[in-house]
C-alpha cells in the first residue's frame, strides 16, 4: 500500500449550489483510495482504439496540438491485423514520445465460428475458444514483444495466466505488462483480486461501476485500474467526465481512458474503415482535452503520474506450480 493522500478538490457546481442552499455532504476520507502508481501519481491517460500507424500519427499530432499528455496508446483489432512493418512503426513512434504501446492478443470468440457469442446471452464472449485460440494468443505475444511491444491486451483468463507464466519463464520479457480488456472486466472486488493474481497489471472495469464499487475494489487490491471516462456504445456509451476527479479519488491508481460514444465500431480494422477510424482517433484526443480541462477547473489535475511511467508496482500473484 502506498501512502498517497489525495489533495482536496472542488466538486462540480460546489460554490453555486452551496449559495442556493443545496450544498453536498462532505466527502468521507474513508472511501478514498490509499494507493498510487510507483514513482508517484494517481492517474495516467490512455487513448484506445488506435488501429495502426496512420491512426497513431493522427493521435500524436492531435495530442501535441491540444497538449494532451498520453501514457498509453492501445489497439483493439489485434496483433494479427498488423504487419511487422506496421508494428515496428508504431513501436518507434510511441518510444520517441515515451508512450506505452498496447496491442491486443490473438483469436477471440466474437470473431470465430462460435455461435454462442451471437445469442442474446453473449455466451463465451471474447474468450479464446480451445487450445488453438490460446496458442494463437501466445504466438501473437511472442511476435509482438520480439518487435518491441511492451504491453499486451488480454480478454481471456487462461491466456492471462499463460502469458504471466511465459514472462516468468522468460518466453516473453519479464517487464511486459498485461492489460485486461474492458469486455471481460471484473465487477466486484473478489473477481478483481483474481485477475490481479492471474497476472493482470492493469485491469479494465466496466464504466457502469458505482463510486462505492471502486472503493470496495480498492480495499482488496492496489492493481492499476482502467476505466473509460467515455465508453463506446457497445460498452454502454456512458459519459462520466464530471465525475473524473472523484473517480480518481476512489479508484487510484487509475488510467483515464478517452473513448467515444455515438461512433461506429471499427474492429477488426481495415482500410475500408479508414475515414471513420482517423476521425474518431482525432476526436478521442479532443475528449481527453475536455476531461483534463474539467480536472484543472476542479483543482484535481496535480496528481498525474510522470509521462513515461508504465510499470504497475508490486502486485499479488498466484504461485506458479513447478
Amino acid at each position: 500500500m502506498t501512502d498517497a493522500s489525495p489533495k482536496a478538490a472542488r466538486r462540480p457546481g460546489e460554490q453555486a449550489l452551496a449559495a442556493l442552499g443545496l450544498g453536498a455532504p462532505a466527502l468521507s476520507p474513508a472511501d478514498a483510495s490509499p494507493h498510487a502508481f510507483p514513482g508517484g501519481g494517481r492517474w495516467r491517460t490512455e487513448v484506445p482504439s488506435c488501429e495502426g500507424p496512420e491512426a497513431l500519427a493522427v493521435v500524436l499530432k492531435e495530442s501535441s496540438r491540444l497538449d494532451v499528455p498520453i501514457h498509453r496508446i492501445s489497439q483493439g483489432s489485434g496483433v494479427w491485423m498488423l504487419t511487422d512493418a506496421e508494428i515496428t512503426e508504431m513501436v518507434d513512434a510511441t518510444a520517441e514520445r515515451d508512450i506505452e504501446l498496447c496491442l491486443f492478443t490473438g483469436p477471440r470468440g466474437t470473431w470465430d465460428i462460435g455461435g454462442s457469442t451471437r445469442t442474446d446471452s453473449r455466451g463465451g464472449g471474447l474468450r479464446a475458444r480451445g487450445h488453438d485460440a490460446v496458442a494463437g494468443c501466445l504466438e501473437d505475444a511472442v511476435r509482438a514483444t520480439e518487435l518491441g511491444v511492451k504491453c499486451l491486451l488480454v480478454a481471456d483468463e487462461g491466456v492471462l495466466w499463460s502469458l504471466h507464466r511465459a514472462r516468468v519463464a522468460g518466453i516473453i520479457p519479464a517487464d511486459t505488462t498485461l492489460k485486461v480488456s474492458a469486455l471481460v472486466g471484473p465487477v466486484n472486488p473478489a473477481a478483481y483480486a483474481v485477475y490481479e493474481q492471474l497476472g493482470g497489471d492493469s485491469i479494465n472495469v466496466p464504466s457502469d461501476l458505482t463510486l462505492d464499487h471502486l472503493t470496495e475494489i480498492r480495499r482488496v487490491s492496489a492493481a492499476p485500474m482502467d476505466m473509460y471516462i467515455e465508453a463506446p456504445d457497445d460498452l454502454g456509451g456512458y459519459v462520466r467526465m464530471y465525475e473524473v476527479a472523484e473517480l480518481i479519488r476512489r479508484g487510484a491508481p487509475l488510467y483515464l481512458k478517452f473513448g467515444l460514444s455515438k461512433a461506429p465500431g471499427i474492429y477488426p480494422y481495415g482500410h475500408h474503415m479508414r475515414d471513420v477510424t482517423l476521425s474518431t482517433a482525432r476526436e478521442r484526443v479532443r475528449r481527453g482535452r475536455l476531461a483534463l480541462d474539467l480536472l484543472a477547473r476542479h483543482g484535481a489535475d496535480g496528481d498525474m503520474a510522470p509521462i513515461g511511467s508504465r510499470l504497475p508496482g508490486t502486485l499479488q500473484r498466484f504461485d506458479i506450480p513447478s
